[in-house]
């Protein structure tokens, strides 16, 4: 007799519920690799540079830490992150204001489970923000952006939203440099968003995980304007290169610290601590060295070069791009080559991500799952499918302080070169 297989026992709130878009499109990649076909990685968002070799150290000398950890973190880690803040951002945190936890996926998620508030992000935003929300039961409320202010969150919408209901308990994510677009706030925009955050005092996360990567090391925080409702969210997955190490933070201000408290305490409950081996590792790459220093500013240089060299080729056959300020996406416009797609049947990002993937061997994931309309001809692209080690090395001995220009992306870089060049032919070849 046939068994009826339906989830009749499953939350309401996961029903439906995929695999995160950036891991599925990673996981697609490699099975076509697996099959021999060549593919260029742009889906998934991982730093390509190899860890620093004083925090490899560190992490071997600590690989016998065995015990459970404080639940809030490491003292030692949470005091290396105050440091953190202050040098790179002139913002005083006190270690007991610090929470560390598997990764800033899993703290932001635990926010959102013990904070009774909605959840307002801009318009596009990161893929997990909105389920994470739909897990928990929380409200979602989009903030639609436009490519006319390079897809920023406006004061004048939020302010907007938050006037209807203006004691309404809310969480506000500013994520920047920009998962998917790469792109940051102007200071000005930045004590704008600030004013309105304060007027209607919402909770605001502000997303810093591509802080330390901003292309010119400029990356300005929030907090600097609204310091009494900011909770700066980092870790060492994009900056440090470990994101499989699993470690975020969390930074709270003073008056924040029931809602520390109260994360603490459900995280007693889940996660118990995050990794101790990777704790003690972190705490040397939160103090920072000379080593580290460099690491980050040859880093920096690399991205830079990557994003100009295919922002410049995109936009010579048409293709709008934001401008790109820091991490390593672009967030492209397909739109003028939209009669043509018609025509083969493309009407949406998704199918032309999958038909580009299908043709090209090019992945990418579209503008859709990052909460744009289905009709929006967009794509995130994560420049990342290169040796890092090798680009280091390169950038800091053969090319030295010469600009990277795109000889060097072609060199060291070459499957960044061929997959934006594969790309161009098949809208070309529309």
């Amino acid at each position: 007799m046939k068994q009826n297989h339906l989830p009749v026992n499953l939350n309401l709130n996961v029903r439906g519920l995929e695999t995160s878009a950036t891991l599925r499109i990673n996981e697609i990649s490699n099975r076509l690799i697996s099959e021999g076909k060549r593919v260029y990685k742009f889906g998934l968002g991982q730093s390509p540079f190899p860890v620093p070799e004083s925090v490899v150290e560190a992490l071997r000398q600590n690989a016998h830490q065995k015990d459970y950890l404080p639940v809030k973190g490491l003292y030692e880690l949470r005091k290396a992150v105050a440091g953190f803040n202050y040098r790179h951002q002139g913002i005083a945190t006190d270690p007991e204001d610090i929470l560390i936890g598997p990764g800033s996926k899993e703290l932001i998620f635990l926010l959102q489970l013990v904070y009774y508030g909605d959840l307002l992000i801009p318009t596009p935003s990161w893929v997990s923000y909105s389920p994470q929300a739909r897990i928990i039961g929380r409200h979602v409320h989009w903030i639609p952006a436009s490519p006319g202010n390079n897809w920023r969150m406006s004061p004048e919408l939020l302010d907007m939203v938050c006037r209807d209901d203006p004691d309404r308990p809310r969480v506000v994510i500013l994520n920047y440099p920009s998962n998917p677009t790469g792109n940051t706030y102007p200071v000005e925009r930045l004590k704008l968003l600030a004013q309105v955050a304060r007027k209607y005092k919402v909770i605001l996360i502000s997303d810093e995980i591509y802080g330390m990567i901003h292309h010119n090391g400029q990356h300005v925080s929030i907090a600097r304007y609204y310091p009494e409702g900011t909770i700066i969210s980092s870790g060492l997955s994009k900056w440090c290169g470990a994101g499989g190490w699993r470690l975020g933070t969390f930074s709270f201000p003073p008056n924040l610290r029931w809602l520390l408290d109260a994360m603490s305490s459900a995280a007693s409950e889940t996660f118990t601590s995050t990794s101790a081996p990777i704790q003690f590792a972190a705490v040397t790459a939160f103090n920072g060295n000379p080593e580290i220093d460099e690491y980050l500013r040859q880093s920096r240089r690399i991205l830079k070069a990557l994003a100009k060299y295919m922002t410049e080729s995109f936009e010579a056959t048409n293709i709008k791009v934001p401008q790109a300020d820091g991490g390593f996406y672009l967030f492209p416009d397909f739109s003028h080559y939209r009669e043509k797609m018609k025509l083969r049947g493309i009407f949406t990002s998704n199918e032309m991500c999958n038909a580009i993937l299908k043709d090209t061997g090019v992945a990418m994931l579209p503008g859709s799952e990052f909460g744009l309309a289905p009709g929006e001809l967009v794509s995130r692209m994560a420049y990342v499918d290169f040796n890092g080690a090798e680009a280091l090395n390169a950038a800091a001995v053969e090319w030295g302080e010469k600009k990277l220009n795109g000889t060097f992306v072609h060199a060291c870089c070459p499957h960044i070169a061929e997959g934006t060049d594969q790309l161009i032919r098949w809208l070309q070849s529309l």
